[in-house]
């Protein structure tokens, strides 16, 4: 631990784990209590499942505002899970990506889906755990969404498409064990590599969206795409 930069548990503009809602919800989990293992876990299962997939208006936005907010996505759901984690002790930091937007299509669908750059920013978040970097990517699709999807192509395995890009699609590996979990892994294109926060990353690399395509995407389609991702956690196909 001591070889650990203390970067890796500062709080940032976007990683605001002084909020007071990020207090009030670390205190009344009880996490800081927990053994190491079962603190990730506890922190990880909350940000996968009571943090909905979904859209939000941009991925740059503190995690007080996702927090809010109740959804996200890989880059959106990646920042709270950082700053839960720094709150709570546990070491982390920031892997930039792009992935093909294949992986979106049904997710993100129409006008939409036609606006999308081809490759699209995402992320996936690194934790300090038992002497190692241990990937966390499988924290993305809440486990309603992701049953909903594993009822419509039962027994699938390569899947690409959903928000979902893995193996195998009966079992991904998205449970917290102490190891690497990933579903969006296989859709990867570029990787941009390591940085201790996602603002630092953003600075650099910028988000999705820019522009008229931003403003269409926060008035509009935003919420096209959110209700159709309701629709498919509900399994109205």
């Amino acid at each position: 631990m001591s070889d650990i930069p203390s970067s890796l548990l500062r709080s940032t503009p976007l990683l605001d784990t002084q909020h007071p809602d990020i207090e009030r919800l670390v205190a009344e989990r009880g996490w800081r209590a927990l053994p190491m293992r079962e603190r990730i876990g506890a922190v990880y299962d909350f940000v996968r499942d009571e943090i909905a997939f979904g859209y939000n208006e941009a991925d740059d936005l503190p995690a007080s505002r996702i927090l809010a907010d109740g959804h996200g996505q890989c880059n959106t759901k990646g920042t709270l899970l950082m700053a839960l984690l720094r709150s709570v002790g546990v070491p982390c930091r920031f892997h930039g990506f792009t992935i093909d937007k294949a992986l979106q299509k049904g997710a993100i669908t129409g006008i939409a889906y036609v606006l999308a750059p081809r490759r699209i920013i995402h992320s996936w978040v690194e934790v300090w755990f038992e002497g190692r970097w241990v990937c966390l990517e499988g924290f993305i699709l809440d486990a309603q969404y992701l049953r909903s999807l594993q009822r419509r192509f039962p027994g699938a395995r390569r899947f690409c498409g959903f928000g979902a890009a893995t193996r195998d699609l009966s079992a991904p590996d998205i449970e917290w064990r102490g190891q690497d979990t990933f579903i969006q892994k296989e859709g990867i294109v570029d990787d941009f590599g390591i940085f201790d926060d996602p603002d630092a990353f953003y600075a650099l690399h910028g988000a999705n969206l820019r522009g008229p395509k931003r403003w269409l995407f926060v008035h509009a389609i935003r919420r096209w795409m959110n209700n159709n991702v309701a629709r498919v956690r509900a399994g109205r196909w």
